[in-house]
């Protein structure tokens, strides 16, 4: 589903991403980990063609990124979903127009916008917190907004970044079972995290960071 080989990332005379090569399977759940400003965000947004790499390959289902035209980087990202750490919520809008949003701009049918997003703000149980300003949330409220934006397009992939960083254990816990959930519905869900107690004896595989460089890779 995401095959990294060879990657790698400059910004100027920093390197970001040197020689990176691993593979995330279709319907995986894996994590990223490492140190603040070690990569792991621009490792995120090279899957969803947000920068582009500098050497090597990434392919996302049958995408090779550094072949891709700006006019079909739109199509990539309906199959990649995004959850951001800092929200990235429109303030004057409802719940319910922050996750119509992206629905909207495909020009979709009134009817069907409605039905999907009702059905995945079910999904992250806000169904009561449709008309609300987001200003009116809660943070852990406002992150599972932000996991039904990303989700209602029904994405085959869904990237995570510091996703539980501003919020407190409880709430964390409650974002992580929103995310085995999507997975255990046949999403590969990827988490990008500094925090080892998402993944601590989860089973899960997790891929260390460290010096701009793959340092391991152990199942959690």
């Amino acid at each position: 589903m995401i095959q990294f080989t060879d990657v790698s990332k400059f910004y100027e005379e920093d390197v970001v991403l040197k020689d990176i090569s691993f593979s995330i399977n279709k319907g995986e759940l894996a994590f990223i980990t490492g140190p603040s400003g070690v990569g792991k965000t621009t490792l995120l947004r090279m899957i969803y063609a947000g920068t582009i790499p500098d050497e090597g390959n990434i392919t996302v289902a049958s995408w090779e990124i550094r072949q891709l035209k700006q006019r079909t980087i739109p199509y990539l990202r309906r199959h990649v979903g995004v959850v951001f750490q800092d929200f990235r919520l429109l303030n004057n809008k409802s719940v319910f127009d922050n996750v119509a949003l992206a629905l909207r701009i495909h020009n979709m049918h009134p009817q069907e916008i409605k039905d999907d997003v009702n059905e995945v703000l079910k999904d992250v149980k806000l169904s009561h917190k449709s008309h609300t300003l987001p200003l009116h949330l809660s943070g852990g409220e406002q992150q599972r907004v932000v996991i039904a934006r990303a989700m209602v397009s029904r994405p085959t992939v869904l990237l995570a970044d510091e996703p539980t960083g501003n919020l407190d254990s409880t709430n964390s816990a409650i974002i992580m079972n929103l995310f085995k959930e999507i997975n255990a519905r046949g999403t590969t869900v990827l988490i990008a995290t500094h925090n080892e107690s998402l993944f601590h004896e989860s089973g899960r595989r997790v891929i260390y960071l460290k010096d701009a460089a793959i340092e391991r890779e152990v199942s959690g």
